[in-house]
């Protein structure tokens, strides 16, 4: 003991143990320490390349702008105890969370790290999690989320879950007030895989991620079905077949630059208009290419991505779900400098119909569009929904209805244009005047109808046929009657379910005339707490 002093108010010496020197150099050693070893583990960081994938903060590095990433709660831990989880308590507990920007535009962010518990959500975890979400929705900033884990954290148990709670609560009430993007970059299991579902848009690695809700040992215990974990719930699968996956690629680089590129598109929130670049003179743009893209034989097939491609500035333009319900195509693109959503048919596909997929592909882009604000184009070429009972049988009427729901709910500027033919309630339903579009232009190809020429002859003039000494040669009679009485876009046009019948060199510019008329549009809803969706 020494005395350092005398006590200015009693007058006796202050006798205090002599302490190490606490200066401001020796306090930012031991912070620098404690942050090397919060960020670093060679043996786990070794393992996570040896799996072909790179650590938390080499992603966030790859994906937000270079410094300006502000980190928060790098120094939490987690506070449970027994079943060996109090023997080791790493700093982040799992997961980077933060904010950055991307193009200089504000965003927030959390990478699972599975370095550390294999990225296991435990309370600490969770709680983090939230806090950045919470701010990004306080902010009016896109949330974007890098997936890599094993799913809750056993040793905490009902605390894990209720973490989970947490986040798909604030998701759900994030939905439509600002974009949230999902980026599974290796394993989203259990209760983790409904995170990514919550997303607006959903990022899958090939051979790196996986989503499932119950692993192949637990489906071969329950089933007997032997399935790899790729199998089970790879990119492949949900780009393909589930469509729970909006965007497939093969490595990270490319995936987390097509998130940023997404990003360059959507607006911070609900708010704010999408960003909008300076308008390059499409309102005068006249492109001959249109008339080449499209046969006119009305079952010739041609790719739909072709047409949007003359469409759009540069030719550049970004699918979503491009792997999944192919017969129909949605994508972003900027017309005029302005970002606009496309929803075509695709005639490479099964002709274009509408089937069950499809229609809740379209539905599901459509109201994201509409719930920030980005204009949407129809480009239609639909000979109808596709027939048979596995389809009827499946909720083919529930399911179109989702489309249908969609379109009549959108107060977005709407355009649709009749590129070749629409017929029955696929016409209807792919965006037509009588269901809310505001501007309709058509083609002088295009054929308008209940069905096709052919088809409503045979039903018509049924007994006719049957009755004719030369059937042929009435069929050819009656389909030229009914083709140039039915079947053409001037019947549309003169009773105002067409604005307009253009020539195609013309599309370009007399869709970017129709969004610039209606930049302006407001439409306000009936006053109700939300509508019932046929899900």
């Amino acid at each position: 003991m020494t005395t350092s002093g005398i006590d200015r108010v009693n007058g006796h010496p202050d006798i205090r143990p002599e302490l190490p020197p606490r200066t401001m150099e020796l306090l930012r050693e031991r912070n620098d320490d404690l942050r090397d070893r919060a960020v670093a583990n060679a043996e786990a960081v070794r393992r996570q390349r040896s799996l072909g994938k790179r650590t938390a903060r080499e992603r966030l590095d790859l994906l937000l702008d270079p410094g300006s990433f502000t980190e928060i709660d790098l120094y939490r831990r987690h506070q449970a105890h027994g079943l060996k989880v109090s023997e080791h308590r790493p700093h982040t507990d799992g997961v980077v969370a933060g904010s950055g920007t991307i193009d200089g535009r504000r965003v927030f962010v959390y990478a699972q790290d599975f370095t550390i518990f294999g990225g296991s959500l435990g309370q600490a975890h969770a709680a983090k999690i939230h806090k950045v979400m919470d701010m990004a929705i306080d902010t009016g900033s896109p949330i974007i989320a890098l997936n890599d884990s094993g799913g809750a954290r056993i040793q905490e148990g009902v605390m894990a879950l209720d973490g989970y709670g947490g986040i798909f609560r604030r998701q759900v009430e994030a939905s439509g007030v600002i974009p949230q993007i999902a980026v599974v970059l290796g394993p989203s299991a259990g209760g983790a895989a409904y995170s990514p579902a919550l997303a607006d848009f959903t990022f899958m690695v090939r051979g790196t991620a996986q989503m499932y809700l119950t692993g192949p040992d637990v489906v071969q215990a329950v089933s007997g079905e032997k399935v790899t974990h790729d199998e089970l719930g790879g990119a492949t699968v949900h780009g393909e077949l589930s469509g729970v996956a909006s965007f497939v690629h093969d490595d990270e680089e490319s995936c987390l630059e097509d998130v940023r590129y997404l990003v360059s598109m959507l607006p911070s929130n609900n708010l704010e208009p999408p960003p909008a670049y300076v308008p390059v003179g499409a309102v005068d743009d006249v492109r001959p290419g249109f008339a080449s893209i499209v046969p006119v034989e009305p079952n010739k097939p041609y790719d739909m991505r072709v047409l949007i491609e003359e469409l759009v500035d540069d030719g550049e333009f970004l699918e979503v779900h491009a792997g999944w319900a192919r017969n129909v195509v949605v994508a972003f693109g900027r017309i005029d400098g302005a970002v606009v959503g496309m929803v075509g048919n695709q005639p490479m596909v099964f002709a274009g119909v509408l089937d069950i997929e499809a229609s809740q592909k379209a539905a599901r882009f459509v109201r994201f569009c509409d719930a920030f604000g980005i204009p949407l184009v129809s480009l239609v070429d639909v000979p109808g929904f596709l027939p048979g009972t596995a389809q009827e049988h499946a909720g083919v009427i529930r399911h179109g209805a989702k489309l249908l729901y969609a379109y009549c709910e959108a107060t977005v500027p709407r355009i649709q244009v009749i590129v070749r033919k629409a017929y029955g309630g696929a016409y209807i339903v792919m965006d037509s005047r009588s269901i809310g579009t505001d501007l309709s232009l058509a083609w002088p190809t295009n054929e308008i109808a209940v069905m096709g020429a052919e088809g409503a002859v045979n039903v018509i003039f049924r007994k006719e046929l049957a009755a004719a000494a030369d059937p042929d040669a009435l069929r050819a009679e009656l389909l030229a009657e009914y083709s140039e009485q039915l079947v053409h876009p001037y019947y549309a046009a003169e009773r105002g379910l067409v604005d307009d019948v253009i020539d195609p060199s013309h599309t370009r510019s007399a869709v970017a005339r129709g969004l610039a008329m209606l930049r302006d549009k407001r439409r306000p809803t009936p006053a109700r707490k939300h509508g019932n969706v046929p899900l």
